[in-house]
């Protein structure tokens, strides 16, 4: 009777292995190709970021133009007033305007005395900025001050240089003498 219990007994755990293997089989294979999918996926994401990362990094080194449509320069005044006015308003100093149009401070501070008008495209600028708050200005002026910096320094003389002006300045010396 033992005999036929563990025949029994081995032919139903058989059975159940079989009929798990059955239903097991096509699972494994589903989960193996999510897998594959979900590494596809994330692989692609990934990249994605990286893209994004690297697009916002290009666009925040892009200049932001300060630029009006032409119908719009061709409709605005400007006076002394009103170029100083927009200065105030905007809260920057004349080194600061001078920064953001790209042209020196005493240039602005002729702007501002009535000397002279700006030409076509800082009068875009200038239209352009009307429509900018003093948090954008600032924006700006932070990028395009970093800019100016960079350009403004001074190159070291030569040693040639150096010595004529050593010379120049001795010669002088001797010639109070």
């Amino acid at each position: 009777m033992g005999k036929l219990e563990g025949m029994i007994k081995s032919e139903i755990v058989r059975l159940a292995k079989r009929e798990m293997r059955k239903t097991s089989l096509p699972l494994g294979r589903d989960v193996r190709s999510l897998k594959n999918t979900v590494s596809q996926l994330r692989k692609t994401v990934l990249a994605l970021e990286r893209f994004a990362t690297q697009r916002q990094k290009e666009l925040a080194k892009e200049k932001t133009p300060l630029e009006a449509a032409p119908e719009e320069v061709k409709i605005s005044r400007f006076s002394p007033r009103l170029i100083r006015s927009l200065r105030n308003h905007l809260g920057i100093t004349q080194k600061e305007l001078a920064i953001l149009a790209g042209v020196t401070v005493g240039a602005v501070h002729q702007w501002e005395s009535g000397m002279f008008k700006p030409g076509e495209k800082k009068k875009g600028m200038l239209v352009a900025l009307r429509k900018l708050g003093r948090r954008e200005v600032r924006k700006l002026i932070e990028e395009r001050g970093a800019e100016a910096v960079k350009k403004d320094v001074p190159r070291p003389r030569r040693k040639a240089a150096q010595k004529r002006a050593t010379r120049r300045r001795a010669a002088k010396r001797a010639a109070r003498r």
